[in-house]
């Protein structure tokens, strides 16, 4: 079966196979999956969220209506979620769970399985879901001394970073206290290296942006699939990982679900990034990242002062980016086909990883999804 899925696509460098477009759409993917793994992942942190403590918080935030503080879309982002991305990790540490089954090492536990998966592992994915919110609300906070009159009184603002940070640290702590719950010491050490892995990530991404007049940073793509892997992949990849942990399932089996957590939430990345240049429904240029995956291969195949002149050529007044000019250099290049590529590549990796678990529909969907983050118009 996986070997005509892979058939599907052409040799990229390397020999390894890429995927070709098609496969439903990202909605029909994460509805159908979620009917695998037995309720909706969008109530999967409903516990944490209906506390008083974050009811209060979310009181506090109303707040900063009327301002444009960040920390406003992370909340509305979690209320409506139109593209189903927040909760994506839970369900696919849910799905891999159901796909790699109960471990013949390990018959004792088997009573504890409701719809093939157990209910430490359902916790998992709570506590992977609730890592990845305190996270976005952490990245919500502002620079104060780049605020302009428009964004809103410095005051409230002041007051957003405050309720960045504390509620942030609230979801931390009780991810934490949950993880502890678990009574698996290997399963600690493993998302606490994850949350490590995502904050050396956060900062690699702000370090050089605080610096002055810093657009885009001087990397190649290899080192920016380093910092993409701590920021975005790590904490996917070792909640899978866990999860093979937690059913007691081979050092191989741990291996494989750890590989594709890494590929395939790499090529959700790189999907992201993408979009700015492949969207055909929008007439309106989206602004994009100078550090995003096409921005990157573009540099690498310009050339570092190439890049920049063109860079300088697209700022305006006040030095305000005019980024249509810009998309439409790198479109112009060879920065967006090589990094369709690199998602397709890396979206065939996490497929060659799920060879080693038996035909089911959890593997199916994960196939699915696999299908969905290489998908292109």
């Amino acid at each position: 079966m996986w070997g005509s899925l892979l058939r599907r696509g052409v040799r990229c460098a390397g020999g390894i196979r890429c995927l070709s477009s098609g496969g439903p759409p990202w909605s029909q993917v994460v509805s159908e999956a979620e009917k695998i793994v037995g309720y909706p992942t969008s109530f999967m942190s409903l516990r944490c969220l209906l506390s008083d403590e974050l009811s209060n918080i979310a009181m506090q935030v109303r707040k900063l209506v009327g301002t444009k503080h960040p920390l406003l879309d992370t909340a509305r982002g979690f209320v409506y979620d139109s593209r189903n991305n927040l909760q994506m990790r839970g369900l696919v540490v849910l799905l891999i769970s159901k796909a790699a089954g109960p471990s013949t090492a390990e018959l004792s536990f088997q009573h504890d399985m409701v719809s093939g998966i157990y209910s430490s592992q359902r916790s998992l994915a709570e506590i992977t879901e609730l890592i990845h919110t305190a996270f976005l609300v952490h990245r919500g906070i502002v620079n104060i001394g780049e605020l302009k009159s428009c964004d809103g009184p410095l005051k409230d603002m002041q007051f957003g970073n405050k309720m960045a940070v504390l509620s942030g640290d609230f979801l931390l702590a009780n991810a934490c206290t949950s993880l502890a719950q678990l009574q698996n010491t290997k399963v600690v050490e493993l998302i606490s290296s994850a949350i490590g892995d995502l904050v050396q990530g956060i900062y690699y991404e702000n370090a050089k942006s605080s610096e002055e007049n810093c657009l885009t940073d001087d990397i190649g793509i290899s080192r920016w699939k380093e910092q993409v892997f701590l920021s975005h992949s790590a904490l996917l990849a070792k909640s899978c990982q866990a999860a093979m942990e937690l059913a007691k399932h081979s050092a191989e089996i741990q291996d494989m679900a750890f590989q594709y957590g890494k590929h395939m939430s790499m090529s959700h990345k790189l999907h992201s990034d993408l979009q700015p240049f492949v969207k055909e429904s929008s007439n309106d240029t989206m602004a994009f990242s100078l550090n995003s995956a096409p921005a990157i291969l573009h540099q690498e195949f310009r050339g570092r002062e190439a890049w920049l002149k063109q860079i300088r050529e697209a700022q305006g007044k006040g030095n305000i980016v005019d980024y249509k000019k810009l998309q439409e250099a790198i479109k112009a290049g060879k920065g967006v086909t090589s990094a369709i590529d690199l998602c397709r590549c890396h979206g065939n990796r996490a497929l060659a990883a799920l060879e080693q678990f038996p035909p089911s529909e959890a593997r199916d969907a994960l196939a699915n999804i696999v299908y969905a983050v290489t998908r292109f118009p």
